[in-house]
């Protein structure tokens, strides 16, 4: 059993939402928030080292437990474009969790859309056979928060898929967790869903998203749970504590959908009727606080957020690029935006084909590689050559005295912390205020405080 398990804290914690779920008006989730009862919580879904350190200084501040997800694509039994498997993934985020001084008790591990997604260019069987050693890896590794996602085509499927086709793979899926599983008794959660967004954002201009039907959730929820039954999983069924719906929230490259609660209401009362299961929602980022917090309200109790964070995490280093600019002599300068434009253009693959439309511009493709709320820059930061131009940018700040004037140019709200003696002008700090900034209206809708702030390192 991985060390950090050693107590079912995941199954307490995702339980809570639930109970928690009937204090759904406004001033009962105030009463909620003011004696720390669970609300929500929110899921970081990326793989970056200083997203993942800054999610776990707001844990820290706020006293909460922090969920932190990869995805099949990112980290899988082959390494994934991380190049992590899910126990390497693991070993990853208990080593930031240490420097931080997060216990690593508080730390939940999660897999999301797990299933055959990588390996829809296959045939059902075999992309199912990876899809069940993929599932295995993750519990294997002590994932205590399972996303089975088996809602996509493979080579020989129709194009799109019925519930008992959906549900069947789903509990193969489950049965694999269940053999693998190190998560201490009774074992992992698991999160159900037909209604998956796409995975960091949709690829095409939007201007309204269709929410769920009641009926077509509800139909999902039986269908999985029949199929569950049939194939030996009646005593798993009540660690299915979610079912992803579309909300209607979703973002585009340009715009984004915003939450709606009235579009909701008929899907919301759904939850009457399972009062053990919460609403996941996937693509929240760049929601506005007051809808993450009608979200939670409203039973959507698992809010991820992803490309938001790396977002953020862009806006502070082009920030910090810019004043290096102004300080540092250009033979001595990281080149950072340069750097970056020249990986993502000798390696296109992961941006090209999100951002072609139907005439490519290419004037519009670099506005979108840097400015997409999509932010497919996020899967070039590991490239060696970026890595080394954050690196050399944030040592050649260090050096030097950031003038608060210049913050006030390109960081106005660290500016004002900094002036307010809660935040030290170093870079590294800088950095990870930013990214707290884009957090901690999550934190906030999820119960957690909006308020509290990060003392000077």
């Amino acid at each position: 059993m991985p060390a950090h398990l050693t107590h079912p804290t995941h199954l307490t914690h995702f339980t809570r939402l639930a109970q928690s779920r009937s204090r759904q008006t406004p001033a009962a989730a105030g009463d909620a928030r003011a004696t720390g009862s669970a609300l929500g919580i929110y899921s970081i879904c990326s793989a970056h080292p200083l997203v993942i350190e800054a999610a776990m200084h707001q844990a820290l501040d706020d006293g909460t437990p922090l969920l932190v997800e990869a995805t099949a694509n990112q980290v899988n039994q082959f390494g994934g474009y991380t190049g992590m498997q899910p126990a390497d993934f693991r070993r990853f985020v208990l080593a930031i969790a240490h420097r931080v001084g997060l216990p690593p008790d508080r730390v939940l591990l999660g897999g999301d859309h797990l299933g055959p997604t990588a390996w829809t260019h296959l045939p059902a069987a075999e992309a199912m056979d990876l899809a069940q050693d993929l599932v295995h890896a993750y519990a294997a590794a002590g994932f205590v928060k399972l996303h089975l996602d088996a809602s996509m085509a493979c080579a020989d499927d129709p194009q799109a898929l019925d519930d008992e086709t959906v549900a069947r793979r789903a509990a193969l899926l489950c049965q694999a967790a269940e053999r693998g599983s190190t998560c201490p008794a009774p074992g992992p959660v698991y999160v159900i869903g037909t209604e998956v967004p796409v995975p960091g954002g949709a690829a095409h201009a939007l201007e309204h998203v269709q929410v769920t039907a009641r009926a077509d959730a509800q139909r999902t929820l039986q269908v999985h749970r029949e199929v569950f039954a049939q194939q030996g999983l009646d005593p798993v069924w009540p660690r299915v504590i979610a079912m992803v719906v579309q909300p209607g929230v979703e973002f585009d490259h340009t715009r984004v959908v915003d939450y709606a609660p009235g579009e909701a209401a008929d899907l919301k009362q759904l939850l009457r009727q399972h009062p053990q299961l919460v609403f996941e929602a996937h693509s929240t980022d760049y929601q506005r606080p007051e809808a993450l917090r009608q979200l939670v309200q409203d039973g959507f109790a698992i809010l991820k957020v992803g490309p938001g964070a790396t977002f953020a995490l862009r806006e502070v280093l082009f920030a910090l690029a810019a004043i290096e600019e102004q300080l540092i002599d250009a033979h001595q300068r990281s080149h950072l935006p340069a750097v970056l434009e020249s990986a993502m253009l000798g390696r296109p693959a992961s941006w090209e084909r999100y951002y072609r439309g139907e005439q490519p511009d290419p004037g519009a493709q670099r506005l979108l590689r840097i400015y997409s709320y999509s932010d497919r820059i996020r899967y070039y930061w590991a490239d060696p050559t970026v890595n080394a131009a954050v690196a050399r940018l944030l040592d050649n700040l260090s050096a030097c005295t950031l003038p608060e004037n210049m913050l006030s140019q390109f960081l106005p709200a660290q500016y004002q912390a900094v002036r307010a003696g809660r935040l030290a002008p170093s870079p590294h700090a800088l950095v990870l205020d930013r990214v707290r900034e884009a957090i901690r209206p999550y934190a906030a809708a999820c119960g957690h405080s909006l308020t509290a702030a990060p003392p000077p390192p």
